[in-house]
């Protein structure tokens, strides 16, 4: 029998700010409204669900901006039987709470995911209200399998779901290996797709997802898969969610999408917010070329992407262009190498550097994350990171680049918090999950983190930069982006206080 399924973001706001949690790795509140990511993984799994028979109501009262009446009047109406809710240490505990509301309101089954339940399923099946936990980042295709399973059509319980049996904890991090492929494209239409955005893309945009994991450049790939992946010891994604593992879908299969979006919806850009994207992959790259040709679709829409700065040789470059990618978002982190090795990285700065320069000589937006709060590091080599992201957002300018600057988050499970613990740059907040929101010292400082984040989103005010920036207005929507990109920043530096 079908079941009537809710996959739920309760809008569990802070002082009037939101929460940033699906499709962050990072979180923390922000006083910016521009912000509004599109949750790919359970927007993937809503899809799997109706394409499957079942009644979903995709509820991101988050990002729609909906206040808990509302959201209440909404569940009344559905009468949910399984409600999916995906958390992340800061938010655990309130959503434990919200959980009891729901499961004594509706007598639904209840299935927690996303990172956080990942690392710790057994810790989440301790509280009373959770019936389920999914991890991986394949949960979409688990939780799916899993829902034909109580239905009775699946013989076996997937891998993968975490549950309770006579007071005991059971379940199996071991799960299957998932054709990507094999995903039906997100139905846009039920998860609201028009909705999301965010202040660095051209509307309307939507988000789509070339594959999962982080694929490492400096090797060559083995068919879809990367040889060596990404292992940066901070990313809690890498770590919990695929285990440090790296697959593409096939290119054929990501133009089709492609082609969806931007014939059907007509979507000016498409962000790939898989974290390297496909820039790793030189051939894959190749024949996304070749069937955005075949398609017709070269020049009919801008795609933009995350990178890794290793994969941006000159010749991926032009192709990259040639494609139609506008702008490439890139990790800088530090712009110490002490740093850089500490937290695994698997780049200097020279390269990363080298990389970020190439994209931008060929006519690439660049938009550089920074990090500011390693307990290691003196203000002196804050400074140093501070003064490269200046330099290399006035290297070459074209409006559009960019920066963004987040403090450090250790989280638990992760190698970074494994280090910080092992070294004692842990302080006494590290056992609070709730204060792992960038306000709250979880790592031992050595200067105002605060202060020198705010610092590096001010660059952006760099009169030199401001002015490049302005004589490299190309086209109408850059007006427009222009204008909710200052509105934006202003929003961000409230985040870090006064």
């Amino acid at each position: 029998m079908k079941k009537r399924v809710a996959i739920y973001y309760p809008p569990t706001l802070k002082n009037g700010q939101y929460p940033l949690l699906g499709q962050n790795r990072q979180f923390k509140f922000t006083s910016s409204k521009e912000i509004r990511i599109f949750p790919l993984l359970t927007s993937s799994l809503a899809t799997m669900l109706k394409k499957s028979g079942n009644e979903v109501i995709f509820l991101d009262g988050i990002n729609l901006r909906y206040d808990f009446e509302k959201c209440g009047l909404l569940l009344d109406e559905f009468k949910p039987e399984i409600i999916v809710m995906e958390t992340k240490a800061p938010l655990f505990s309130v959503h434990l709470e919200v959980a009891a509301a729901l499961k004594a309101r509706y007598g639904a089954k209840i299935i927690f995911c996303g990172d956080h339940v990942s690392f710790f399923p057994e810790e989440t099946l301790k509280a009373e209200a959770v019936d389920y936990a999914a991890v991986s980042g394949y949960y979409d295709f688990i939780i799916a399998e899993f829902v034909e399973f109580l239905e009775g059509t699946r013989k076996e319980m997937p891998a993968g779901i975490y549950y309770k049996e006579n007071g005991t904890v059971k379940g199996s991090k071991e799960i299957a290996e998932y054709e990507l492929d094999k995903a039906p494209f997100i139905d846009r239409d039920l998860t609201s797709w028009d909705k999301y955005g965010e202040a660095y893309l051209y509307k309307p945009a939507a988000y789509i997802l070339s594959g999962r994991g982080c694929g490492g450049a400096s090797t060559l790939p083995d068919g879809l898969n990367s040889e060596k992946p990404g292992k940066c010891a901070f990313c809690i994604w890498q770590h919990a969610l695929w285990s440090r593992k790296a697959k593409l879908r096939s290119a054929a299969n990501f133009a089709e999408e492609i082609e969806i979006l931007v014939k059907k919806y007509k979507v000016k850009e498409i962000f790939d917010d898989n974290e390297s994207g496909g820039t790793w992959h030189g051939e894959w790259l190749k024949e996304f070329y070749g069937e955005l040709k075949k398609r017709g679709l070269l020049g009919k829409f801008f795609i933009s992407s995350n990178a890794r700065a290793d994969s941006l040789t000159e010749e991926r470059c032009t192709l990259l262009k040639k494609i139609g990618y506008r702008l490439l978002k890139i990790g800088l982190e530090s712009a110490n190498d002490k740093t850089l090795k500490i937290i695994q990285k698997d780049e200097e700065f020279s390269v990363i550097e080298k990389g970020i320069k190439t994209a931008k000589r060929h006519g690439l937006v660049v938009l550089m994350t920074t990090m500011v709060g390693y307990p290691w590091e003196t203000e002196a080599e804050a400074d140093l990171t501070f003064k490269a992201a200046t330099r290399l957002l006035l290297y070459k300018t074209h409006f559009g680049d960019s920066l963004q600057s987040s403090i450090i988050l250790p989280y638990p499970g992760t190698p970074l918090f494994n280090y910080a613990e092992k070294n004692g740059y842990l302080t006494a907040n590290a056992d609070d999950f709730t204060l792992y929101d960038m306000e709250h010292d979880i790592l031992r400082r050595n200067f105002d983190n605060a202060a020198w984040c705010k610092k590096m989103w001010k660059i952006h005010l760099h009169p030199l930069f401001m002015f490049k920036s302005f004589i490299t207005l190309r086209r109408y929507q850059d007006i427009k982006l222009a204008f909710t990109g200052l509105v934006s920043l202003i929003d961000h530096l409230k985040d870090y206080g006064d």
